[in-house]
């Protein structure tokens, strides 16, 4: 003979969840960084992202000689509320262009 539990929180909880829970939830976010400057400029955006501690999962870098914007894209573990602020963070930065996130 086996019993089964259900907890009353699992048996009626919807596909999707109401935004008032799920805004706390950190998941990785990925943004693309627009900057100009060259080296300078994604230096700068790797700087502001180091200052987040652990939280940036991966980063990837294009620079090309003679191109006037670089790229920079990279996960960054965060809520949404903490994603807002991060995309007007870096679009202070003087060398930044956009941050889209995707």
């Amino acid at each position: 003979m086996s019993i089964t539990v259900e907890r009353p929180t699992d048996i009626h909880r919807s596909a999707h969840a109401p935004a008032a829970r799920t805004a706390g939830c950190r998941i990785l976010r990925r943004h693309t960084i627009v900057t100009t400057d060259g080296m300078d400029g994604v230096l700068r955006v790797a700087a502001e992202l180091r200052a987040c501690g652990g939280l940036v999962k991966e980063m990837a870098v294009d620079v090309r000689e003679g191109v006037g914007c670089s790229e920079l894209t990279c996960s960054v573990s965060m809520t949404a509320e903490e994603a807002a602020e991060f995309a007007t963070r870096l679009r202070a930065l003087p060398s930044v262009e956009s941050v889209d996130p995707y």
